[in-house]
């Protein structure tokens, strides 16, 4: 799906993979995020420090979520998202089921 379609897509909760620079760092990155409107809480995780950039986990919750937005602000800091690990949508929360799988 193109990032052009997210047009009006929103959400509950988000998990992305990013590639960030050092600079902003993960308070500032988590900060501007979480001043979007319709934003309750962000939590950004260190995956990994590379030589030039850090791989981060970035959680969104909210109600609604504009991702959007959230790609928007997550580019105007220089990062970049690798992927979309989760994604929340309707009129709850719903947690990942266990399976036999698992």
């Amino acid at each position: 799906m193109g990032r052009q379609l997210f047009d009006m897509v929103t959400a509950r909760r988000l998990v992305l993979d990013l590639l960030k620079p050092y600079d902003p760092d993960v308070v500032t990155t988590a900060e501007a995020v979480a001043d979007i409107d319709g934003v309750d809480g962000v939590n950004v995780v260190l995956a990994e420090n590379e030589e030039e950039v850090q791989n981060v986990k970035m959680t969104v919750e909210g109600d609604p979520i504009r991702v959007e937005a959230v790609y928007e602000t997550i580019e105007d800091l220089g990062a970049a998202v690798h992927s979309i690990d989760e994604a929340a949508c309707g009129e709850r929360l719903v947690e990942q089921s266990k399976t036999p799988q698992d």
